[in-house]
């Protein structure tokens, strides 16, 4: 091995979700929203200055953080937007977790934590969930570099109320947590609730999920004013222009037109319902959801024969050959159309 080749750095790699190329397909493995984006986020697109693509995009996404603010009743300054919530996450765990105490995140989580982690060297610890896959208080109250918590978690879909997520801040008032909430508009309310209480809390938010924009990347942290200093400090060292002239634009559209987003979330949160009805039927058994996705497993067929024959038939859905959750399928939940046709398939195939 060549010198070079011995200081690379390495590590396990984050695995996304398989995007066929194949249109003629029922794709549920990617939690992507099935419904299009708001009429005024099309009507932003079609009358953009396309001339301006030629031009450095604002670095401050100055109007996007406006509307962001309006839309969640904050300041401006408690605003940091990123490349979809990946970026945030990375930048912040670029900027706050550097000590010699691991940080902490589940065991079964959303698997990116760890190769973040890994790729900045960050010492981390993962409790183990529960026997109903849910994350214990006590195992987040030790001395520690951070707290990461997912809600709801992902793959699991468990949400849980701001007053779990209060108990784990009242134990870490020292450290920074990161509550990352990609699916809580399928869920309930949201320890933004919290953030006057706590100012080392941290929220997550992304425009990839109930607001119908996963090809543009848009995230973002709600924080107090320090916290978001600190975020910009870095990006600025770092990468000034992150998110695009596209995505501020179109993001900033979508951000002032909730009502439509809240009508489709609740047509999603109707059909995750139903769902979960069918699959029972069909002999699944389905962890209570918060997102928009199912996580499922049947009660006498391996996860991984079903997942490859519904892939044979052009259903896409989602398998974690991981332990205890191998027999596990995760199911976005799309149109009625397209479950109605996971189900015919179900039924004959069961």
């Amino acid at each position: 091995m060549r010198k070079w080749e011995k200081n690379i750095r390495t590590v396990e790699p984050y695995v996304p979700g398989e995007q066929p190329q194949n249109t003629d397909v029922i794709k549920l493995n990617t939690n992507e929203n099935p419904y299009p984006p708001a009429p005024e986020v099309v009507r932003a697109s079609a009358e953009m200055n396309t001339d301006r693509l030629r031009l450095y995009p604002d670095p401050a996404a100055s109007v996007l953080i406006d509307a962001l603010a309006a839309l969640h009743g904050v300041k401006s300054t408690q605003i940091f937007p990123g490349v979809g919530s990946d970026d945030v996450l990375s930048m912040i765990f670029l900027t706050f977790f550097n000590s010699d105490s691991p940080i902490l995140f589940p065991d079964i989580t959303y698997s990116f934590y760890s190769v973040w982690a890994d790729v900045y060297r960050i010492p981390y610890e993962t409790p183990a969930l529960d026997g109903n896959f849910m994350i214990n208080a006590e195992d987040y109250y030790k001395d520690n570099g951070g707290v990461v918590i997912a809600n709801p978690n992902a793959p699991t879909s468990i949400y849980r109320e701001p007053e779990f997520i209060r108990d784990i801040l009242d134990h870490n008032r020292e450290s920074i947590v990161v509550v990352d909430e990609a699916y809580i508009d399928f869920a309930g309310r949201s320890a933004l609730e919290l953030l006057d209480d706590y100012d080392n809390l941290i929220v997550v938010r992304t425009f990839s999920k109930s607001r119908s924009m996963a090809g543009l990347r848009i995230g973002y942290a709600i924080a107090g004013e320090r916290i978001i200093k600190a975020l910009n400090d870095v990006k600025y060292s770092v990468n000034s222009y992150t998110l695009n002239m596209p995505s501020i634009e179109l993001g900033t559209a979508a951000a002032k037109n909730n009502d439509y987003y809240s009508r489709i979330t609740q047509k999603i949160i109707a059909t995750r319902e139903r769902t979960v009805k069918e699959l029972s039927k069909l002999g699944f058994e389905c962890l209570p959801s918060g997102a928009n996705f199912v996580f499922a497993k049947h009660t006498s067929m391996a996860g991984e024969v079903i997942f490859k024959e519904l892939k044979e038939a052009g259903i896409f859905v989602r398998h974690f050959n991981a332990p205890r959750i191998n027999d596990y399928l995760r199911i976005s939940v799309g149109t009625d159309e397209q479950m109605d046709r996971l189900f015919d398939f179900l039924r004959k195939y069961a």
